[in-house]
């Protein structure tokens, strides 16, 4: 198996990354991960960090995709997220639902255990770990920074995309140039305080490339439903954009007319927010995958 170490990092997406290994379709793959700090915050009496060149959201990667081409999708399985021993978090003064209330930046490190998150003394949290950056190559020449979400994923900070979702991305250059990283062992909607709990560790993935086959790239199935994901410069357009292609998805999905298809959705999706932080925002909109089922569609 593959095993991408977390020395081959970037902090912006490009079509011309060097490849840090190579796999065929259907293979599995190992990526080992910094976290959002690239490894700097290490106590909370260094909030700033403990080197001062460090990457904005480190993602490794990256993995070229033999038979990846141009206009394919890659279907990137997560089969497992191992999380270091340690989470941390840190405040911002300039980031965040609360940036104002916050005079200065300061890290509290969370130890984590047999998936169990150590709040204090009154609080231990059950982890649901999830990957926060996790993209192909973006068609820009200029490439996108790790900070960010668009049509190529990246920095969706979705919390849906855990141990046994499946993505699926568009391949914008030949071989895809897959990268992930940013894990957050626990996260809610939103990320309104600016980050979750950040924590290294270890994705292992399975990827195989679709050919001929249309989706809402960046489209994902996790815990019974399939989502569309978009981000924008704010959220009612993010919400419109991502609405919009999981109506035509669901359409073609069940063979319903525009009117059967808007009651559907208005039955059976879900609309929430992934994240409010990043440089644009971004929404998902969910629908369950076994009614699609019931008119006989299969998921690729």
């Amino acid at each position: 198996m593959l095993y991408i170490t977390k020395d081959n990092v970037n902090d912006i997406l490009r079509w011309d990354n060097k490849p840090a290994g190579y796999c065929k379709s259907g293979e599995r793959v190992i990526f080992e991960t910094r976290d959002c700090y690239d490894n700097l915050v290490t106590s909370s009496e260094r909030p700033l960090g403990d080197r001062n060149d460090g990457l904005a959201n480190p993602a490794t990667g990256a993995l070229y995709v033999e038979e990846a081409e141009v206009g394919d999708i890659l279907k990137v399985e997560i089969e497992d997220i191992k999380l270091r021993s340690w989470g941390v978090m840190r405040s911002s003064t300039s980031g965040g639902v609360f940036h104002k209330k916050y005079e200065k930046r300061e890290a509290i490190i969370f130890q984590v255990k047999d998936n169990k998150i150590y709040f204090d003394n009154n609080l231990i949290l059950e982890a649901d770990p999830m990957i926060g950056v996790i993209g192909t190559a973006p068609a820009e020449k200029d490439g996108v920074l790790t900070v960010t979400p668009s049509k190529h994923g990246g920095n969706m900070d979705c919390k849906k995309i855990v141990k046994g979702s499946i993505i699926y991305l568009p391949v914008n250059v030949k071989g895809g140039l897959l990268s992930m990283g940013d894990i957050h062992a626990l996260m809610g909607d939103g990320e309104v305080f600016i980050c979750g709990l950040e924590i290294a560790g270890e994705i292992t993935v399975k990827v195989s490339v679709l050919k001929g086959i249309k989706l809402p790239t960046p489209f994902l199935y996790s815990r019974g439903k399939v989502m569309s994901i978009q981000s924008a410069e704010d959220l009612d357009k993010a919400g419109d954009m991502a609405a919009k292609e999981m109506f035509e998805f669901v359409k073609d999905a069940t063979k319903q007319n525009d009117l059967r298809t808007g009651m559907l959705m208005s039955l059976l999706s879900d609309m929430a927010v992934c994240q409010v932080v990043d440089p644009l925002l971004t929404v998902r909109v969910e629908f369950p995958l076994n009614i699609l089922e019931k008119y006989g569609y299969k998921l690729p």
